[in-house]
């Protein structure tokens, strides 16, 4: 993590070990709720419910406001109650991923979510899945609610939520009518219809929503951080061409995962790059062999990405965003600003996983 520090809430491992502790606080808030009169059985699906969708991830995306709000404030340790609310939003965040990931599943007839069942595959869970999102989704109102109301900020709070909320949901419907099954139609995919899906369902809430939380916390007004806004979507974008190239060219044990976005028809920076490159046969190979679970034609589309020469395209992107980023970000007039910037993109330039 970015801060070190030694107070009770100093460096990255005494951080996480807060964050952690702070869950079970909103948790145990949460399942005690007086706007509900819960019964045995539906607080015990609950309390079971959280946990199992909460959890299990990093928690990059909450543990970065604390982060990025240490940055903002040029401190390595911060005072009980402000270590309180920067983790609180952080879990807000984990628990607006839990409700995109429950939902997300269900469209995508996932499986195995995090090395275990989706959440709607548990037995008796089933469609009660969609239910449960809205649950966790209602309870970041709950949590800013309880924590936030009366500061001079919560309607912005509130604000930002559902802001970055619809453009995550619109995103994700993007993603489901380009990919669709049946549609099965390359000419769809260009790398402008990529960076539209990688925007708006991935980008916003996972890099520009924990610092805008953290700047909201220190007390700055987000209508003069445009620019950062846009940094921070860059930065997501180039985060997702990664995943892109790594779902192929990582290898499973390393990146956690077997890559399927073959076989999957995604929408993938490597295929919109080979589309754009390909002759007319190459792209007949293309065309007769991308979204089919085929071994075979997995392969034929790899030999193409080879002959295509894509590894040193992605290369090239890779330190051409680097560069530019470097660039804008050394452009802001706030050098803490700068600092949190530059923790998120260290975090991430040439990762391996």
């Amino acid at each position: 993590m970015a801060a070190g520090g030694n107070g009770a809430a100093g460096g990255g491992a005494d951080t996480k070990a807060a964050f952690a502790q702070i869950y079970n606080t909103l948790k145990e808030e949460l399942l005690a709720d007086p706007a509900f009169e819960f019964t045995a059985e539906s607080h015990q699906w609950i309390d079971r419910m959280i946990d199992y969708n909460v959890l299990g991830g990093k928690c990059n995306r909450g543990l970065s406001v604390v982060d990025s709000y240490k940055l903002l404030k040029g401190a390595d340790v911060l005072g009980e109650e402000e270590m309180f609310l920067a983790c609180t939003l952080g879990w807000c965040i984990e628990w607006l991923q839990a409700f995109f990931l429950v939902l997300d599943d269900i469209m995508d007839e996932s499986h195995t979510r995090r090395g275990q069942p989706c959440w709607f595959r548990v037995p008796q869970v089933g469609f009660i899945a969609v239910n449960d999102g809205i649950i966790l989704r209602n309870h970041i109102s709950r949590i800013l609610r309880r924590h936030f109301k009366g500061k001079p900020y919560y309607a912005d709070l509130l604000d930002l939520f559902n802001e970055v909320e619809f453009k995550t949901a619109s995103g994700q419907l993007l993603d489901l009518i380009t990919t669709h099954e049946g549609e099965k139609d390359l000419t769809k995919y260009n790398i402008t219809v990529h960076r539209r899906i990688v925007q708006y369902k991935t980008a916003y809430y996972s890099f520009y929503l924990p610092v805008a939380c953290a700047l909201l916390l220190s007390g700055e007004n987000l209508d003069n951080y445009g620019a950062v806004e846009n940094i921070l979507v860059e930065m997501g974008t180039y985060f997702q061409v990664q995943d892109d190239y790594l779902d192929c060219y990582g290898e499973p044990e390393f990146i956690g995962k077997i890559g399927t976005d073959i076989e999957d028809y995604k929408c993938s920076w490597l295929v919109v790059q080979a589309l754009e490159r390909a002759d007319e046969s190459q792209k007949h190979i293309l065309f007769e062999n991308y979204g089919k679970k085929d071994p075979a034609c997995v392969a034929k589309v790899k030999n193409l990405y080879k002959e295509l020469n894509l590894e040193a395209v992605f290369q090239d992107y890779e330190n051409e965003s680097y560069k530019k980023l470097i660039a804008d970000i050394e452009a802001q007039p706030s050098i803490a600003v700068q600092n949190v910037l530059k923790s998120f993109l260290h975090k991430i330039y040439k990762r391996q996983k």
